[in-house]
């Protein structure tokens, strides 16, 4: 009985001498952390990390580290893209390779700038709002490069139409049992990479409004938050524009053989799909509380931020690997001897600053949408008669001033090909 009241009297005290320190929480549970006025979350509350135990993101071991295959991968793709200037000798081709290659920089600048400025909750959105719209435009390109690989539309179409879709689940074409490859079936493929260049600059600049009005913060699935539709609305459009790829090159993979298009195709899919989902796996370890906030007077980061330095380190070092699949994916060296003509005399080329100025003009991308959004669509297709005659390849820039330009329409298919 005398124990019993000792223990008695130590359990209180105790008790009483945790209150008066401010702990009003009961023995064994963990206190609320938040500003007066919050509502208190029942999920995993994330670590805080003082500035005395600083993460790695914040040293600068990481941005030596980050920098150097930033650097180092900015190096290798930027003389791969002058070498593919230098000899510019097929632009149908070149334009859309040059604009794939500017990925590594753009994606590898952004990403270290944004781990530079990691302690500033906000600036991290507008640097990857650049990034994010290049992404839809390299989509793009890349069906488009293969269409000129091809000859155009209608030199696929007169290879793949009437036949039938093979049907399996692996490949993702069981829906499509019983279908034919027609010209619908084309501009399904472009239509399907066109909308993902509109959705997500349209998604990027909603990101940017929401987040000046308090409305967006990355990780944060509550229903209230902008983060949760923005990532539905992404997650749709891109799984859209990267299936719309895999049919057209399921449907053109025998005829893409002489282009080695396996090493291609992987690297645009994998650069571009492959970062998306590791946002969303820091987004849902940051949702479990795997990712640690940074509290301090002087530095406050919540969790959502340092996810995405996560992210962007991750991306500063892929960036390399990148760089190297990417000049043996898409080699200028191909392109070297198509300077030469019949006398095997080397053909006047263009100033590397007006090819990069014809590379970077969006005309094309405009023009193409205009065409396959078109009501008139199924009653003309677009067809590179010049390399089907042998000529020499022309710049579509003078396509306009030409009856008999690269990409003349041609009545070849009916108006009731649907697919």
């Amino acid at each position: 009985m005398i124990i019993y009241k000792i223990l008695t009297i130590y359990d209180m005290s105790g008790f009483l001498k945790a209150t008066s320190m401010g702990n009003s929480s009961p023995i064994g549970l963990a206190p609320a952390v938040g500003p007066p006025g919050a509502n208190v979350s029942l999920g995993p509350v994330a670590p805080q990390v003082t500035p005395d135990e600083p993460i790695f993101l914040m040293t600068p071991a990481a941005q030596a580290v980050s920098g150097f295959f930033v650097w180092t991968a900015l190096l290798l793709t930027c003389h791969q893209i002058y070498m593919h200037l230098r000899y510019y000798s097929s632009p149908n081709e070149q334009r859309h390779i040059v604009r794939i290659l500017f990925i590594v920089p753009i994606y590898a600048f952004d990403s270290w700038l944004s781990l530079l400025f990691f302690t500033n909750e906000e600036y991290y959105v507008y640097f990857d709002t650049v990034r994010d719209c290049y992404e839809a435009f390299v989509i793009y390109n890349f069906l488009s490069l293969c269409y000129e690989y091809l000859g155009g539309e209608s030199a696929i179409m007169a290879e793949i139409r009437g036949k039938p879709i093979e049907s399996s689940c692996v490949y993702g074409t069981c829906c499509l049992w019983g279908r034919t490859y027609s010209i619908g079936f084309l501009r399904f493929c472009k239509q399907a990479t066109l909308q993902f260049c509109v959705v997500k600059p349209l998604m990027a600049m909603i990101t940017v409004i929401l987040q000046a009005f308090g409305k967006y913060r990355d990780g944060d699935f509550n229903v209230a938050s902008g983060y949760l539709y923005v990532t539905i609305v992404y997650n749709i459009s891109v799984s859209l524009s990267l299936y719309a790829l895999f049919l057209f090159y399921f449907a053109t993979r025998e005829l893409l053989v002489p282009y080695s298009p396996v090493l291609k195709f992987f690297m645009v899919k994998s650069v571009i799909f492959l970062s998306f989902w590791q946002g969303m796996l820091l987004a849902i370890l940051e949702k479990c509380g795997a990712i640690p906030q940074i509290h301090s007077p002087d530095v406050s980061v919540g969790e959502g931020t340092v996810a995405a330095g996560y992210q962007n380190f991750i991306i500063c070092i892929e960036m390399f690997f990148a760089a190297v699949a990417l000049r043996h994916a898409f080699t200028y060296k191909v392109y070297m001897d198509k300077r030469l003509d019949s006398h095997g005399r080397c053909a006047p080329m263009k100033s590397i600053s007006s090819s990069l100025k014809e590379t970077m003009n969006p005309g094309d991308m405009v023009q193409d949408a205009i065409h396959n959004f078109s009501p008139a669509y199924q009653q003309y297709t677009q067809q590179s008669t010049l390399e089907q005659r042998g000529g020499p390849p022309v710049s579509r820039s003078h396509s306009t001033t030409s009856t008999r330009g690269d990409n003349e329409k041609t009545l070849l298919l009916s108006s009731d090909d649907e697919f």
